[in-house]
């Protein structure tokens, strides 16, 4: 049966218009860029069998454009479409935090944080500096690492911050497994940026770790 034929509760574009997108699966929202199917299967199905496919639809975005483009139902106009949109959400996040908005709302910054680092294969260590009112002076990756380990140097965030003139910090790093959990590691190095910013009156508002679900702020763990 064609999408079309389906009862109209039932139809992704209708209950993403009716309900909005949080109601949809991963495969309904996926299915919406197909518009169709693959081999006499509706374009739900055909999204299904790639998210079975590749694991998650994470696994499956970070797939990259070239790879995108060769799987089932997908070709020049739907992969360019799909990563335009992923690109729209990211520009749309930033264009938040260029207008000044508030980033001591921990589920805003977490948010932005998860966005920027979630889709890295390896560690990487991101710094987003602040002014007096907690407005956006800028976003910096700073450092890089493996699949598990990162080398931060309080000095270099220090170095940066002051060059941003920052009244206040938000770091914040990605887990490449997944797992959000906070280190040993991780509450070291908070203690180190913490103590590092605070010689030169910067405070350092939260540390978060990104990994498949929500990002882990330390601040609300009380370690920051």
């Amino acid at each position: 049966m064609h999408i079309k034929d389906w009862p109209e509760g039932e139809r992704p574009r209708e209950k993403l218009m009716k309900h909005g997108a949080a109601h949809l699966s991963d495969a309904e929202l996926l299915a919406i860029f197909l518009g169709s199917g693959v081999a006499g299967q509706d374009a739900v199905r055909t999204a299904r069998d790639l998210l079975e496919k590749h694991k998650s639809l994470r696994e499956f975005l970070d797939l990259g454009a070239k790879q995108i483009k060769r799987q089932p139902g997908f070709g020049l106009a739907r992969t360019s479409m799909l990563l335009a949109a992923l690109d729209l959400g990211q520009r749309y996040l930033a264009s938040h935090l260029e207008r000044g908005a508030m980033l001591s709302d921990p589920h805003a910054a977490g948010r932005y944080f998860s966005q920027r680092l979630r889709g890295y294969g390896h560690e990487v260590f991101a710094v987003m500096f602040l002014d007096t009112r907690h407005r956006s002076l800028g976003f910096e990756e700073l450092f890089r690492g493996t699949l598990d380990c990162t080398e931060v140097h309080p000095r270099e965030v220090v170095r940066r911050a002051l060059s941003y003139n920052a009244a206040a910090v938000i770091v914040g790093h990605n887990h490449p497994s997944g797992c959000a959990e906070p280190s040993s590691a991780d509450r070291a190095i908070t203690q180190k940026l913490k103590d590092a910013l605070a010689l030169v009156d910067i405070r350092l508002l939260d540390h978060f770790v990104v990994g498949d679900g929500l990002p882990v702020s330390m601040a609300m763990l009380g370690w920051v």
